[in-house]
């Protein structure tokens, strides 16, 4: 199988994800529920995993760096730890579904930067007019459907200047793109750790930069004494039974994306990128949404053909052997600013084992799917 869905999760990992895996859940327990070998061996993990991406995101305090299930579930804690019932949120008009629905349960009050596709100083320009009174400011990194990557850097710059705490959702940016927490200024950064991070499913972080408010209580394996959650971090967020086996392979994955580093990625993905792009830009009928700018666009790409719909071109690159997804990729909200929320798109999207024999194969089964 060629694998093109690796915006949706990382299939391709290295190998070492799986061993590490395997390792732990034949000799780790719990951290904090004991001090025997397991429970000690289980709590080396967790810290490793906690220090390896603290240096990924050049953050001081491995303590702040929270496990999660899944970026969903980062994003609900944040979400909820900033925003009132009613409250006022600015966010991009490219974000995913997984920020949109929290808002909605809150009954919060939407605010829209929106801007075009590809075009990173019209998404500052609307976050500047639009900025103040919020009680936050979400912004996706990239965008999920289209590989959009917004300028959260300058838009973060805006918040601090106006006091407005700012949430990221680096589902698509993490072990992609290089990202300086601290200097963003940011109150949390959500991932998941099955996607760039090429760590398992069921994994995720959430970067703090204070407090939180926790969206589940429970047990926290210390204080047992108290009826309430500790203060501190990661304990304050982390109720019950961690996921440490996976998060002996989300460590790996972070080893390996480190020893790979952002840049080391970009250079693996990117003249992959450009020679899929080039060759779907020729076959005819094909609308191909990519940036005509260099270092605006990550490795996804998604199109639409005047011809056929995303479904059934996903479905017969499925019978040849070649994963993609179609459809609306669970944010309507960035389709809608896109003009494609009627038909959706068929997305591809790159990870750094793909090769440039399968962008081939890609390219020709494509060409005729639509020629017949």
């Amino acid at each position: 199988m060629i694998y093109l869905d690796s915006a949706a999760t990382s299939l391709l990992k290295p190998p070492s994800v799986a061993s590490a895996v395997y390792r732990a859940i034949q000799s780790c327990a719990t951290p904090g529920r004991g001090t025997h070998a397991a429970a000690m061996r289980a709590s080396d993990v967790a810290l490793s995993c906690r220090e390896e991406a603290a240096a990924l995101f050049h953050m001081r305090e491995p303590e702040k760096v929270v496990f999660t299930m899944n970026a969903t579930h980062g994003l609900n804690i944040a979400i909820r730890s900033l925003v009132p019932p009613g409250g006022r949120v600015l966010i991009s008009g490219w974000e995913h579904n997984a920020v949109l629905r929290p808002l909605y349960a809150l009954g919060a009050e939407i605010e829209v930067a929106a801007s075009p596709l590809f075009d990173p100083e019209a998404a500052l320009r609307a976050f500047r007019e639009k900025l103040g009174g919020q009680c936050a400011v979400i912004c996706s990194h990239v965008s999920n459907v289209f590989g959009f990557i917004l300028p959260v850097e300058e838009i973060a710059a805006l918040c601090r200047e106006r006091g407005v705490p700012m949430i990221i959702d680096a589902s698509q940016s993490a072990g992609v793109l290089d990202l300086d927490f601290p200097a963003t200024g940011a109150a949390f950064c959500a991932m998941p750790g099955h996607k760039g991070l090429l760590g398992p499913q069921g994994t995720g972080l959430l970067l703090c930069a204070g407090s939180a408010e926790p969206l589940l209580t429970g047990g926290t394996g210390g204080r047992s004494e108290s009826h309430t959650m500790p203060e501190e971090l990661p304990d304050r967020l982390e109720a019950g039974t961690q996921n440490i086996c996976g998060a002996a392979g989300l460590l790996a994955g972070l080893r390996a994306v480190r020893a790979m580093g952002p840049e080391g990625v970009r250079r693996r993905e990117q003249p992959l990128f450009a020679f899929l792009r080039r060759g779907l830009q020729s076959l005819p009928g094909l609308r191909v949404f990519a940036a005509e700018t260099v270092g605006v666009q990550t490795a996804v790409l998604s199109v639409v053909s005047e011809a056929m719909s995303c479904e059934t071109m996903a479905d017969a690159l499925g019978r040849a052997g070649i994963a993609v997804r179609a459809g609306l990729h669970c944010a309507p909200l960035a389709h809608t600013t896109a003009g494609t929320l009627a038909t959706g798109t068929l997305r591809l999207s790159l990870s750094p084992y793909n090769t440039r024999r399968e962008m081939e194969r890609c390219v020709a089964a494509l060409e005729k799917i639509l020629k017949n």
